[in-house]
């Protein structure tokens, strides 16, 4: 008997370990669609350390802060500017104390790969509208998404947005500008020099002047409803193993990492 219940101890012990090993350990982080390609890397590598699975959406910053107000369920949020990251700690759906302005980016001028136009000097009296010709010019939502927001700053400030306005064709978020530009849909494109980077179908025939638009910030953060494991992903990402997989896609890292 004593033998009989050990063994049924045994099998309850084990019976109450299985849904604890059978658990999906998750978490859904809302980031900017330019984070894509080196968030993905960043995703897996901290998946392999942790066992902890990342479901990734990727959107422009500000349709994912409106969809974590609008109760979307997210642990981590990443913004491509501070302004949505301030909207949505005002509209308190952000653990405030979490927040870290983790890398920093650029914008470019981009044409299609084949394109015959390179080497344009961007400053002060700049022609974007000459340039662009009868074509159209891809950014982002220039209201609302923050690739569009520093574009049209930096082509405020360099004199050249007037003449350029009704020319732009406005994306939902910077990868789809990107993609008008790399199937030649658009002739011209600004986007961030990180997307420039990964998508083989355009150059970059220009750079904006660091101070022709606010300083390109991407803060990152715990949402008010975020799980525990969330604290452990955030840590990961101010990691040295982070910092490497970010800056090998061209995004600088504005933190000094930690272990």
């Amino acid at each position: 008997m004593r033998r009989l219940a050990g063994l049924l101890a045994a099998f309850a012990l084990l019976c109450g370990a299985a849904p604890v090993l059978a658990q999906d350990e998750s978490l859904t982080v809302f980031a900017a669609a330019s984070m894509k390609n080196a968030l993905d890397e960043v995703d897996a590598a901290y998946t392999a350390r942790s066992g902890i699975r990342i479901v990734a959406s990727y959107a422009a910053s500000s349709a994912l802060a409106k969809q974590i107000e609008q109760g979307a369920p997210a642990d981590v949020f990443v913004s491509a500017d501070t302004d949505w990251m301030d909207y949505a700690i005002a509209k308190k759906t952000i653990n405030e104390p979490t927040r870290v302005n983790l890398l920093g980016n650029s914008i470019v001028l981009i044409a299609p790969k084949e394109s015959k136009l390179d080497k344009v000097a961007i400053g002060p009296g700049f022609d974007l509208s000459k340039l662009a010709g009868d074509g159209r010019i891809a950014t982002g939502d220039v209201k609302a998404v923050p690739s569009g927001k520093y574009a049209r700053a930096a082509l405020e400030k360099l004199g050249a947005w007037q003449a350029a306005e009704p020319k732009f064709a406005m994306a939902e978020n910077v990868r789809a500008a990107l993609t008008l530009v790399a199937r030649g849909e658009a002739p011209l494109g600004i986007v961030y020099a990180t997307d420039a980077k990964v998508e083989p179908g355009v150059k970059i025939v220009g750079a904006f002047p660091a101070d022709s638009h606010p300083a390109i910030i991407y803060p990152v953060a715990a949402t008010a409803t975020a799980r525990p494991q969330a604290a452990e992903y955030l840590a990961f990402l101010r990691s040295p193993a982070a910092k490497a997989i970010f800056e090998k896609y061209g995004f600088s890292f504005l933190i000094r990492p930690t272990s």
